[in-house]
């Protein structure tokens, strides 16, 4: 795993001269684009080897099960529904706000963006490199910003919802030794989030007036001067307000934001029905629902794990879910299928496209001189 990883990066820095043509790599820089990327390979084939080490030091074997027509007939069709219902979401929440992209745009769009949402922290990356992409087709870049932040808060509020529901039905932590305080913790925060969204949305007032009792607050007790509070509150107002705006201009959409809507909940459920696809054969007996919501949960925590792609945080907790599922050797091997699966294949493909994209730019950049 540690040679697979080197010859990953050492590819990436083969690459590296090739994407330096890409605005998201202009705004990070290449080095730290780089070292997220070193640190999101080191993460994913670490951390299941050391799982491995720690379950027993067993190695990693495939199971011959995984490669039945079964599975990949179904790991087949899931990766046709993911993918196509990536790009549609996006599309039909463009559409709502007047603007249409082609099929082949679309497929660039979603694929350079698991690229670069995954090798940057928090998933901050992709939406940049989509709104710059998206002003190629004609989207001004307001309408593009506010699309690419539907399509993420769509998805957003779907696994806030239902993850403090998934806590109190399963307490997924109640065999890991964590305990139930953290169920609750992360239940209620969640909670915090969708009323933190609410507010925003409907009372924006009332989020102008708490963000800036806060600041107010922590320019009195001396964490921020004077002069930053009065940029932040102007900041807080600008973005809350063009928040809001941005929400109620898609929910205008009618039949489009509806159609975005439905191709969201689709493509989280293809998205979470891997591992039930993948752990099944092994023996699993863990119902379709259960293995649904605890997936859920292993994404909501990603949300908030600093690394890139969140890498590590993924493989361990869901190596701590699903730990009594199967044997350590198959539960490591069926980690690393799940991420190349929903995370590896697309990056790849993001890869190739996003070179592709470099190299005709500077073609026809040749040509015009």
């Amino acid at each position: 795993m540690l040679l697979l990883a080197l010859l990953c990066l050492c590819l990436l820095l083969a690459l590296s001269p090739a994407l330096k043509g890409l605005p998201i790599v202009k705004r990070i820089g290449s080095k730290r684009l780089i070292a997220c990327v070193s640190l999101f390979l080191l993460l994913s084939f670490s951390v299941p080897s050391l799982m491995s080490a720690f379950l027993g030091g067993k190695a990693m074997s495939l199971d011959g099960r995984l490669l039945s027509w079964p599975v990949l007939a179904w790991t087949s069709f899931l990766l046709v529904v993911y993918f196509v219902s990536d790009g549609l979401r996006l599309f039909f929440v463009l559409k709502a706000m007047g603007h249409s992209v082609s099929a082949k745009g679309m497929t660039r769009l979603v694929f350079i963006n698991m690229l670069f949402s995954n090798i940057t922290p928090m998933a901050t990356g992709g939406g940049f490199v989509q709104i710059w992409y998206l002003r190629r087709f004609g989207v001004p870049i307001g309408t593009a910003t506010a699309a690419t932040t539907v399509r993420t808060l769509l998805a957003t509020v779907f696994i806030f919802l239902a993850s403090p529901v998934v806590m109190v039905a399963l307490d997924p932590f109640a065999g890991t030794g964590m305990g139930p305080q953290i169920s609750l913790a992360l239940g209620l925060f969640a909670l915090g989030y969708l009323l933190f969204f609410g507010l925003a949305v409907f009372k924006r007032r009332w989020m102008v007036f708490t963000v800036h009792r806060m600041l107010g607050l922590l320019v009195r007790i001396g964490v921020i001067d004077g002069e930053k509070g009065h940029r932040w509150r102007l900041k807080s107002m600008r973005e809350v307000l063009r928040f809001a705006s941005d929400i109620k201009r898609s929910l205008a959409g009618g039949r489009y934001m509806a159609l975005a809507v439905i191709f969201t909940l689709v493509f989280l459920t293809a998205l979470f029905s891997f591992p039930f696809v993948l752990l099944r054969p092994l023996g699993s007996t863990v119902p379709y629902l259960t293995s649904l919501g605890l997936i859920v949960v292993t994404t909501f925590i990603m949300y908030f794990a600093p690394t890139p792609g969140g890498s590590g945080f993924a493989e361990g907790v869901f190596g701590a879910f699903f730990l009594s599922s199967v044997s350590s050797s198959n539960l490591v091997s069926v980690i690393i299928i799940w991420r190349f699966l929903t995370i590896y294949l697309g990056m790849i493909v993001g890869l190739v496209m996003g070179v592709a994209e470099v190299l005709q730019e500077g073609k026809s950049v040749d040509k015009k001189d």
